[in-house]
């Protein structure tokens, strides 16, 4: 292909600029030949991009379709069912939510519920009515003087940084009208949480907002902010879901001025926060870390996020917490699949343990040690719908945190551009272009609304299963398909028996 480009090419540019001479007009047409024909001699020449080095012009079809591939597959290919992360039902569930729209759907499930995968509720034929009250959940044990009474469901942390100025805004404001907390993420407290909703203040390895010149623990930039009325509660991050053992990635893209100056770092750099905390290396250190930030913060529930990895380093916290007697006020368990606006696939797709396991095992082993009850256990990653809610509650979880079902009820559209700085809707980005698009009175509705429809129907499938409370939830209220997989067997006994017994002869 490159030989006939260099050939007709040439070919061509000399008809093209004949005729031209000829009839004495049209020069556009061989002016833009012979600039199509230009870059193509340099594509041939250029040795970095083999496709561009033999199709010297229909190359660049590939790299735009390329471009585009995440909008082709959602808006053509992908099935309602079978989108990712997140399927395209789920998305618009969130959407009408927010909008306050009904969120019912026609013509029954899509779902395949013969399958193994499929997980449902077992009704009562004595349902309840729903509860109008939306729960809630005290947290703060008995070291805490400053117990938080949190809504079960609220926003998980996602930093001014990776989201825009106006999305963290919307999520503040929408969280203020809901009664219910922001997570702000390891970015640090910027000037766009302060919009009177409640902050879960989030302290991450790099300390962004109370570090050092250095870059360790500033125990008085610390007590200066944690103490602010806005912050309820207080979470050190010690790995996240979809990136664990690996530092959080801020883009240098998207590392403004005003951004570097709340973190307390040098703007225009891509900021990769260390993989573990400076300020302690062991179980010892980690509850001392607690209880240290629970001094300077006068009282407030502190408590630590983790992805489950090495089983053993959970239960080495569990034995100190019970030889120091310092408790934390709640554990944040973030499963693997949790998602994040930049991390190396392999992290992503191959490392740590995903939620539901790891809620039981943490469930379990607090019990062992007898600390359950001291202690609040919060599920973090992918907890999207009102059934993701009462399944990780199922499983031991007393709250839940969500990002990406808020980002969606923002607007976002799953365009997977979150770490390129090219959101389209102006939630992941710090383009002032694109982020001027999002309308925050209008979000910040949309947030709330969102929260309320989701336990709204949480409170309806509670009733459903003949329950009267969250404390009534447990495994036991959920099917599977996989109790189905065998159901042949029961259909067809004698013959299948009789097949066994047949084998068993030869």
């Amino acid at each position: 292909m490159r030989d006939k480009f260099l050939l007709w090419g040439a070919v061509v540019l000399v008809v093209a600029w004949a005729v031209a001479f000829l009839i004495k007009a049209d020069w556009w047409i061989p002016v833009l030949l012979t600039i199509v024909y230009a870059v193509g001699i340099y594509n041939v020449t250029q040795s970095k991009h083999a496709i561009l080095r033999n199709f010297p012009v229909l190359g660049y079809f590939r790299y735009f379709f390329e471009s585009i591939s995440p909008e082709m597959q959602q808006y053509f290919i992908e099935r309602e069912t079978d989108g990712k992360p997140f399927p395209r039902n789920q998305r618009s569930a969130v959407y009408r939510r927010a909008k306050n729209l009904s969120d019912t759907v026609p013509f029954g499930t899509q779902l395949e519920v013969n399958h193994r995968k499929y997980e449902g509720i077992k009704h009562s034929i004595y349902a309840k009515s729903p509860m109008e009250e939306l729960p809630r959940v005290w947290v703060g044990g008995e070291q805490c003087s400053q117990p938080y009474h949190a809504s079960l469901f609220n926003i998980s942390a996602m930093s001014f940084g990776a989201l825009s100025d106006r999305a963290q805004i919307s999520l503040n404001r929408g969280a203020k009208k809901g009664n219910f907390y922001h997570n702000t993420g390891e970015g640090g407290i910027s000037p766009h949480h302060l919009e009177g909703g409640d902050l879960c203040w989030q302290i991450g390895t790099g300390y962004f907002g109370c570090r050092d010149e250095e870059g360790k623990f500033n125990p008085e930039l610390f007590k200066k902010y944690s103490t602010m009325p806005n912050v309820k509660m207080v979470e050190i991050k010690l790995s996240q879901g979809a990136k664990p053992g690996h530092g959080g990635v801020l883009p240098a893209v998207k590392n403004t001025p005003e951004i570097a100056k709340i973190r307390h770092v040098t703007p225009g750099m891509t900021i990769i926060s260390p993989p573990s905390h400076t300020s302690f290396s062991d179980a010892a250190g980690l509850l001392k870390f607690v209880q240290q930030l629970r001094e300077l913060s006068g009282g407030k529930p502190v408590g630590f996020k983790l992805c489950i990895g090495d089983t053993k380093e959970f239960e080495d916290i569990c034995v100190q917490m019970n030889v120091l007697k310092i408790y934390p006020d709640f554990i944040t368990i973030d499963g693997a699949e949790g998602g994040t606006g930049a991390a190396p696939p392999e992290f992503s797709d191959g490392v740590g343990m995903p939620l539901e396991p790891a809620l039981i095992f943490v469930n379990r082993t607090l019990k062992n040690y007898n600390l359950r009850e001291k202690l609040r256990v919060i599920a973090s990653g992918k907890v999207l719908t009102s059934l993701d809610i009462l399944r990780a509650v199922a499983m031991g979880a007393d709250m839940c945190n969500n990002a990406r079902g808020f980002m969606f009820s923002l607007g976002c559209i799953q365009a997977l551009r979150c770490n390129s700085n090219n959101c389209p809707t102006g939630v992941a980005t710090q383009d002032r272009m694109l982020i001027k698009g999002l309308d925050v009175t209008d979000k910040a509705e949309r947030v709330y609304h969102f929260h309320k429809n989701t336990l709204h129907t949480c409170n309806e499938l509670i009733a459903a299963a003949g329950r009267s409370s969250y404390e009534e939830v447990d495994a036991t209220m959920f099917m599977r398909g996989d109790e189905f997989d065998h159901l042949s067997d029961l259909y067809f006994p004698d013959i299948l028996g009789n097949v066994k017994q047949q084998k068993a002869k030869y």
